[in-house]
Order: structure tokens, then sequence, then C-alpha cells
């Protein structure tokens, strides 16, 4: 086994978590549709993790080119993955008694949420970077104006409540990871 791919099962298993965590969350909506009030933007944010968790173990395929590891390294990539579970995790809480909704839990755990995204931002562009100069040039000047953009309007939802900003957020978000991600990344190679 190469060190890539002893490294990949271990990340593969970070994100495995994290879609489960996704998942079982998905899986008590369903079960207990009454129970607390299910929250559309919650929904989507729950499908854009999602779509990311899929994303990334794909993206990060590109590592294989790395011909020396370290342990620094390996820590960094095992971060990035460990961030984005516990993303998953804040969004399919195991116990809601303490909140009326998934509208209140979302808006009580915001900060935290919004907050580690924000924080993976900052690790997608080293991550970019380690997968080769050419491959940080081919993003091209609108990888650093999505990122830059992505970071603000993070923090801006980690602060703001206003529901009219996060659902429009939300739905912009999703709606340029998929664009993003079938234009940039449709092959591995």
């Amino acid at each position: 086994m190469e060190i890539f791919e002893y490294i990949a099962v271990l990340t593969s298993i970070i994100i495995g978590l994290g879609i489960t965590q996704l998942l079982r969350g998905v899986a008590r909506l369903i079960q207990h549709p009454g129970r607390y009030g299910v929250y559309w933007i919650h929904l989507l944010w729950v499908v854009t993790m999602f779509f990311n968790m899929v994303f990334w173990w794909w993206w990060e395929f590109r590592l294989n080119e790395i011909q020396a590891w370290t342990f620094q390294l390996y820590l960094f990539v095992v971060s990035y993955a460990l961030v984005f579970y516990l993303a998953c995790a804040l969004l399919s809480p195991e116990d809601m008694s303490d909140y009326d909704s998934y509208k209140d839990y979302f808006y009580s755990r915001r900060s935290w949420f919004f907050g580690l995204l924000a924080f993976s931002l900052f690790i997608d562009v080293g991550d970019s970077w380690m997968k080769g100069s050419e491959h940080f040039s081919n993003l091209g000047l609108e990888y650093a104006v999505a990122t830059s953009l992505k970071l603000v309007l993070f923090v801006t939802a980690a602060l703001v409540r206003n529901e009219r900003f996060h659902a429009v957020f939300a739905i912009a978000t999703l709606a340029y990871q998929v664009y993003w991600a079938f234009r940039m990344f449709e092959t591995v190679a």
C-alpha cells in the first residue's frame, strides 16, 4: 500500500462518518417529521454539505501526485476532513430537546457552522496549493474571487440571523458548488 492510499483510508473514514451524520439526521426527520419543525434552509445546508463531502473525496484524489508526504502534510489533510465532519455533525444534532425546531437550532449554531466553513476556506487554499502550482494556477482568478467572497459571506452568515439573507445564501452556495464541481472537476486526471 502506498502512502497516499494509507492516508486516503483515514480521510475516507472521516468523510464517511460525516456523510453518516447527515444521513442519520435526514432519517430522523423522515421518521419523526412532526417532532421538530423541519426548516428548509437547514435542509439546504444538509444537501450542500452532503455534496461537499462527496465532492471532497473526489477532488482529494489529486493528492496522489504528491511524492513526499510529511507528518505535517498528513495532519493538514486529516484536519481538512475533520473540519467538514464537524460541520456535518453540527447540522445533525443527536439531541434536539433544548430547541423548538430545526430553525431554532440552526440559528443558534450558525456561528459555529459558518465559522467552520470559513476556516475550511483557508485549508482549501493550502490544499489547492499542495496539489502543485500548475493546479493552483489552473483554478484561475475565479477561485480567488469566489473564495474571498465566500469568506466574507460565511463570516456574515455567522453573525447575521436574517432569514432572507440565509435563504439566498444557501441557494446560491449550493448552485455555485454544483456548477463549479461539474465544470472544473469532471475528471480526476
